[in-house]
């Protein structure tokens, strides 16, 4: 069938009714919420005094003078939101996958695209929240950017999100054991946040070692990382946005492939039976 049999009404349904899903099972899990926010706020309230001495910013991009750490590191951290997100609603898809809702789902007349796409969104909108959230408590610790940045952000948020929840995406469809899941996360999630610019600029890892600097550059959750920092104090990083927009398509490009029942994790698994 094809996409355009389908009325607005229903293709709005099916997305509303994934969304309501993604939701429902956030509020039932009011530990995830605050696990989400205990994370940076751990960094921010602990960490960040304690390297405030050591690890002081010179001016760089896109400050406009010298700032604390505890300001350098907040993009980094709402990016940190973001990532364990995107992996914790990766999660629910093996964890699907092996109830068998997974497959009722793909068996939708909708096309996989939109799907996996709507379920995407769903997480995206819930990271917003947490992102917000945290912003809101940083606010009172003295972390405050321009008003208009909290509003230029959200397009950064919903790119980077999505990037990072496409990635997840991608990782849940070669994964076929929840226990498995579990154990690569912790694989993915620790080196992508420290191998990146979100706790130190690049030009200081430069200084300890070139080959560092050089796979902080190349990891994309860095340029998710810049491309919030700048959003957030009104500029474009035009670099981290190409890279971010590439990255979102390419992952989700795999992961719509991987869910295909023709071609990716399905088919492999009748071509076993």
């Amino acid at each position: 069938m094809s996409d355009i049999a389908f009325p607005f009404r229903a293709w709005a349904t099916a997305f509303a009714g994934i969304a309501r899903r993604e939701t429902l099972r956030f509020v039932n899990q009011r530990g995830r919420f605050l696990a989400a926010l205990v994370r940076p706020l751990v960094w921010l309230f602990i960490f960040a005094a304690g390297f405030r001495a050591v690890l002081g910013m010179s001016i760089t991009p896109p400050y406009q003078t010298y700032v604390l750490y505890e300001v350098y590191v907040t993009p980094g951290l709402c990016a940190m939101i973001q990532l364990f997100n995107g992996m914790q609603s990766s999660l629910s898809m093996v964890y699907d996958r092996e109830t068998g809702a997974m497959r009722t789902l793909l068996v939708s007349p909708f096309p996989r695209w939109f799907l996996l796409g709507s379920k995407l969104i769903a997480g995206v909108i819930v990271s917003i929240i947490q992102v917000y959230t945290f912003l809101a408590i940083a606010w009172f610790w003295d972390i405050r950017p321009p008003v208009w940045g909290y509003v230029a952000l959200l397009p950064a948020l919903v790119l980077a999100g999505l990037m990072l929840g496409a990635m997840g995406l991608f990782l849940s469809s070669a994964i076929r054991q929840l226990e498995n899941f579990a154990g690569v996360m912790n694989f993915v999630i620790f080196p992508m946040f420290f191998a990146s610019s979100a706790l130190y600029p690049l030009w200081r890892m430069r200084e300890s070692s070139v080959l560092l600097h050089d796979i902080c550059a190349l990891n994309p959750f860095t340029h998710a990382v810049e491309l919030i920092r700048f959003a957030l104090y009104l500029q474009v990083n035009w670099l981290s946005l190409a890279v971010v927009l590439g990255c979102l398509a390419g992952f989700f490009g795999a992961a719509v492939f991987m869910y295909d029942p023709a071609k990716g994790i399905w088919a492999s698994r009748k071509g076993r039976a």
